[in-house]
């Protein structure tokens, strides 16, 4: 289904808040493919966005009662639940990365320590600046959009955080990410 009925979603949900189980079948049928992909742009790994969807549909059915048709069209209220698991994941995980810091990948380590040059600075010589380009239109939205606040418009981390309404930890690793695929894409474009 590519159009969502949001009258026929308001009444799954209706059903959900009264714990009918068969209403929450065709809500999760209907609406799972979208959601998933949603979560799946946010977090990247797929299992990552199978475990906040299924979250998400765990307080669907918990919290359909809270549902309130006034304030937002039912895919805006489920999307919003999937938006806020996902940052919960990330946040986790960035967590998760942060305590593990002394083991952090070397290879990340020796290349943040490199002489060669940083995708900053490959970006000032003309010679590379389309392979940058190239390499940069790879990332994920997100991770173009931190970047280029936090190295193009002189932001700092926190700057870029406020900015789009994120977390500071969710903005360090999504630049610290995209740093590193711009250096591994710039890599194989040399070898080639």
């Amino acid at each position: 289904m590519s159009t969502l009925d949001p009258q026929q979603l308001k009444v799954w949900l209706a059903a959900v808040a009264r714990q009918d189980a068969e209403a929450f079948r065709s809500l999760y049928d209907s609406t799972s493919p979208k959601l998933f992909g949603f979560a799946l742009r946010i977090l990247i790994k797929r299992e990552l966005a199978e475990e906040v969807l299924q979250e998400s549909f765990v307080s669907v059915w918990n919290n359909a009662g809270s549902y309130q048709a006034s304030l937002a069209a039912p895919m805006t209220w489920m999307t919003t639940i999937v938006r806020n698991k996902a940052f919960d994941l990330l946040r986790r995980v960035d967590h998760a990365v942060e305590i593990d810091a002394d083991h952090f990948d070397k290879d990340v380590m020796d290349a943040m320590e490199s002489a060669d040059p940083t995708p900053i600075e490959s970006l000032q010589l003309s010679a590379d600046s389309k392979a940058l380009a190239r390499c940069f239109t790879r990332l994920e939205s997100l991770q173009r959009q931190a970047i280029a606040l936090a190295f193009y418009h002189d932001l700092s981390h926190s700057e870029v955080a406020e900015h789009l309404a994120l977390p500071i930890g969710t903005v360090k690793t999504w630049i610290r990410r995209g740093l590193e695929r711009l250096r591994l894409c710039l890599h194989k474009m040399e070898g080639t």
